[in-house]
């Protein structure tokens, strides 16, 4: 098998749907991976292009090398629940779990630069990987580095912003075991926006340790089919300052804190009285929603996102 296999499994979750014109050259840079010992899990969504028949020609590619490929039907139900089926119904003696968008194209040392990473956590930790990405356009051309993360993460950041990009994540097994055991009933969550944005937040309040990494780890194609595109400019930052005050974001707060409160027992007990505290003030008048969210100590990653979030607490669209 072609690369490095020490460093353990890594299980690459990919979610599919109509992906064609870029897929081939993403399952290139996988098969391109100094960490060689891998192997991929793609699920469908219903995609009526070639997506099947690329993943196959991969797949009898890779059995050559020893490497498994498997293609699964997608629940149907949005990209989210496709990644949550497959995180559910994920291998439990996978040493990682890796997290895989069709379009990108990762860096040769994705995987291999995570698991260095991952490994300095003691093994009973439950523990996410993520990075940075070179944001690109359609062609994967005028390269751009993504927003960095200027404070720690952690679950009060968290429960009002996601920093955990879904198509940089790696996980430890620990990690991959609770969010394997969790993920039916987040599936079950009408509304829930984001599979990665709840990795983030179940990580982080089961205890958990985030590893941000400040160097890029692959090419983040924008293009018009992109569910979620960056968050890198001032147009593109202002569009999600906006959801925040139309009130879509209090929409995603009440899908993610039903999510986290039908696992509550998986979360520390200071985490649990953050998420009891954020749950209530929600819902209280004026001067106790400012005085709950203080103690609450909510943050997001930049003054503008934090000044946003205030004035969404002051019109009641937290």
């Amino acid at each position: 098998m072609p690369g490095s296999n020490t460093g353990g499994q890594v299980s690459i979750l990919m979610g599919v749907y109509n992906g064609a014109g870029d897929l081939s050259e993403q399952l290139t840079s996988f098969a391109a991976q100094s960490h060689g010992d891998w192997r991929l899990i793609a699920s469908d969504d219903g995609s009526t292009d070639d997506s099947a028949a690329i993943l196959q020609a991969f797949a009898e590619a890779q059995e050559e090398l020893g490497r498994q490929v498997e293609l699964r039907r997608g629940p149907r139900r949005g990209f989210a629940a496709n990644f949550l089926s497959l995180i559910a119904a994920a291998p439990e003696d996978a040493d990682w779990l890796a997290l895989s968008d069709q379009d990108d194209v990762w860096l040769p040392d994705r995987l291999a630069r995570g698991i260095a990473a991952l490994r300095k956590i003691p093994p009973a930790t439950p523990a996410l990987y993520c990075s940075r990405t070179w944001i690109t356009d359609e062609r994967l051309e005028n390269p751009r580095l993504s927003m960095a993360v200027k404070k720690p993460p952690g679950f009060r950041n968290a429960l009002v912003q996601n920093i955990a990009a879904g198509n940089t994540i790696l996980l430890n097994r620990a990690a991959a075991g609770l969010a394997r055991e969790t993920a039916p009933a987040a599936a079950e969550m009408p509304g829930l926006p984001a599979h990665d944005w709840w990795l983030y937040q179940l990580v982080t309040g089961a205890g958990g340790t985030v590893i941000h990494d400040p160097e890029p780890a692959l090419y983040y194609r924008q293009h018009g089919s992109n569910l979620i595109g960056a968050n890198d400019s001032w147009r593109a930052r202002a569009w999600r300052i906006g959801l925040l005050l139309s009130g879509r974001f209090a929409a995603w707060n009440d899908a993610n804190l039903a999510a986290l409160w039908a696992v509550v027992d998986r979360l520390t007990p200071e985490n649990r009285a953050v998420l009891e505290t954020f749950s209530r003030l929600r819902g209280q008048s004026l001067p106790r929603r400012l005085g709950a969210f203080r103690q609450a100590g909510l943050y997001r990653q930049t003054v503008l996102g934090q000044a946003a979030l205030w004035l969404a607490l002051v019109l009641r669209r937290l």
